[in-house]
């Protein structure tokens, strides 16, 4: 007799607690115990999009790194961070472990936004589609890419190293009750084979002009070497709070002075703020800086995206504020401006907002808990170490926000 669905979300979850345990969140089912097939064909798409693409944002974030402060402030870099961007890491490569958000439409696969800075889903991708692939006995489109992982955190290491710094004291952080934040960062910190400790963001300080953390003796041990699962924007305007110290900028100065190396390093900050993604579209559609094959890349996976609403009575179009993340702070409307969906949460309101033509996400039916849910897909692809990497699939509203749900895929 087949098994029924709850039978086997127990089965395939039970068995992956120990390094995934946050199947439900909020009192609801996040991860399915369903597959979802894909052709080899749209898995080489997604993974060619994401590699043309990184090789665009690259491109103009060794641009960026230079310029002038009113640039910056364009995009929407808070003044605490304007000298830690400018410290130069890779110039091929813009961040360590990054996502690129697509939706699959009438018009062909479509970029949506960059996570360069603070990606999570990582656990789902490279962790958990592994094992629902092998419970389903469904071959696994991200097998073998957690070795990219690896090799990517290795070669920050080298890079610092090669540049003068020292890596004698590496520290992965998140939030230390953040469930899914502290399990996606022991996750990459183990996937990293770095002599590394986790330490959670609440124990660091700022001693003697360094970043440490404390032993059980109370010593202070400075940090050489610093992965966070932590906005940079939030770092910035975080203060003490008992004395109100700006201990977030003083963080920040301390990579401008080149005290502390950052992994995902300071571009990947840059490249977070969606002003870029409407520089590149403006840069596009002027036919400036880019290379004819580039401008292919940019009009077929990119998006028309403008720091000022051009839509309105033209196209359906979207508003989200420059670093919001998970659907935060995001409007949809229709063509003559009227308000068609809008995010419930209370963050990244009062930041400014680009403005971004809307397209339809495919809806895909699925099994959950709950019976039969027909959603949007929204594909994540991973740009790893400046490759292309692991895809994963979550399934939700016509915005996708933080409780929609993660669904496996494998090859049809």
């Amino acid at each position: 007799m087949a098994k029924s669905y709850q039978e086997r979300s127990v089965e395939l979850y039970g068995a992956l607690k120990d390094v995934f345990g946050w199947q439900t969140m909020y009192q609801q089912e996040y991860a399915l115990a369903s597959m979802h097939l894909i052709t080899r064909e749209f898995r080489e798409e997604i993974a060619h999009a994401t590699t043309k693409l990184g090789e665009i944002y690259a491109k103009v974030l060794n641009i960026l790194q230079q310029a002038d402060e009113e640039v910056l402030d364009m995009l929407g870099i808070p003044p605490e961070a304007w000298r830690t961007i400018r410290v130069p890491v890779f110039n091929h490569i813009v961040t360590t472990l990054g996502r690129f958000d697509f939706a699959q439409t009438k018009q062909g696969l479509k970029m949506l936004e960059f996570n360069s800075d603070t990606p999570t889903s990582v656990v789902e991708a490279f962790y958990v589609n592994a094992r629902a692939c092998a419970y389903y006995n469904s071959q696994n489109p991200n097998a073998g890419m957690e070795a990219h992982i690896t090799q990517a955190f290795q070669d920050i290491v080298k890079k610092y190293i090669e540049l003068g710094y020292s890596s004698e004291t590496i520290v992965f952080s998140s939030l230390g009750w953040h469930e899914e934040d502290r399990g996606t960062t022991e996750y990459l910190l183990h996937q990293s084979g770095l002599n590394a400790k986790f330490v959670p963001l609440e124990e660091l300080r700022v001693y003697e002009d360094r970043l440490c953390y404390s032993n059980q003796e109370g010593q202070y041990t400075p940090i050489d070497i610093w992965y966070r699962l932590h906005a940079l924007e939030k770092l910035a305007e975080e203060k003490d709070e008992v004395d109100q110290y700006p201990t977030g900028a003083h963080v920040l100065d301390l990579v401008s002075r080149k005290k502390l190396a950052l992994i995902n390093p300071p571009s990947a900050f840059l490249a977070q703020s969606k002003a870029v993604q409407a520089l590149i579209w403006n840069l596009h559609e002027e036919g400036e800086f880019f290379e004819p094959e580039e401008h292919e890349v940019i009009e077929k996976y990119m998006l028309p995206t403008y720091l000022e609403n051009r839509f309105l009575d033209k196209r359906p179009h979207v508003s989200k504020p420059l670093f919001g993340r998970e659907g935060g702070a995001v409007r949809l409307f229709s063509k003559s401006g009227d308000l068609i969906a809008q995010d419930n949460e209370e963050n990244y309101w009062e930041q400014p907002m680009v403005y971004q033509e809307m397209v339809d996400l495919e809806d895909i039916e699925i099994e959950t808990l709950s019976g039969l849910y027909t959603g949007k897909a929204l594909w994540g692809s991973f740009l790893i170490g400046g490759q292309a990497s692991g895809i994963g699939l979550r399934v939700g509203e016509l915005i996708t926000g933080n409780l929609s749900y993660f669904l496996p895929v494998g090859y049809k």
